[in-house]
């Protein structure tokens, strides 16, 4: 976690809100898991109803830029495959249970309405925000290269719409599976 980012200490904050117990990790440097360096997640949380979660936070604002610095109304979720690749393994390597999120958390303009009963709707230090999330490993299945030289991935809008969720769906308490005794 960057401390002067106001993505991430939002996120922080939004978890804290609901009772979460966040380990914020600091960034300053690399991690190392067995031999290799990794880039190291934003936050390790643990929600009261039991999820395990390893979340790299992705902080957007909406409507974004585009070309020209013209505004659009895009919900960006791209982010470096490095991203994706560390997540993944900081989820496996942290053990049973725990899930790799890559949070969206969208900064949004002030003339942005939502509906009043939109999920996971923020308000942080004199600014709204959007909490949006998606697994990893459905992130890893469907993403598409963005940028070669910049090493970043996206998904594509409709897989975007049809994986994404308000983090809050992440923070319920995980399934349980029901062995069969036949």
């Amino acid at each position: 976690m960057k401390a002067d980012n106001h993505y991430e200490a939002a996120f922080e904050a939004y978890l804290r809100e609901r009772g979460v117990a966040v380990v914020p990790v600091v960034e300053a440097r690399r991690s190392y898991l067995d031999p290799g360096e990794v880039k190291s997640p934003d936050f390790i949380a643990l929600a009261p109803g039991g999820a395990k979660l390893v979340v790299d936070v992705k902080g957007r604002k909406f409507p974004g830029t585009g070309a020209g610095g013209k505004a659009r109304a895009v919900w960006h979720n791209w982010c470096e495959r490095e991203d994706v690749v560390s997540l993944d393994r900081w989820a496996d390597r942290l053990g049973p249970g725990y899930r790799g999120v890559l949070a969206f958390v969208y900064h949004l303009a002030p003339h942005v309405e939502m509906p009043p009963d939109t999920p996971d709707l923020f308000a942080f230090r004199h600014r709204i925000y959007l909490m949006r999330g998606v697994s990893v490993t459905d992130y890893r299945d469907h993403m598409r290269t963005r940028s070669p030289r910049w090493r970043t991935v996206h998904l594509p809008s409709g897989d975007f719409r049809e994986l994404v969720n308000p983090i809050a769906h992440f923070l319920a308490a995980p399934a349980v599976m029901v062995e069969s005794r036949t």
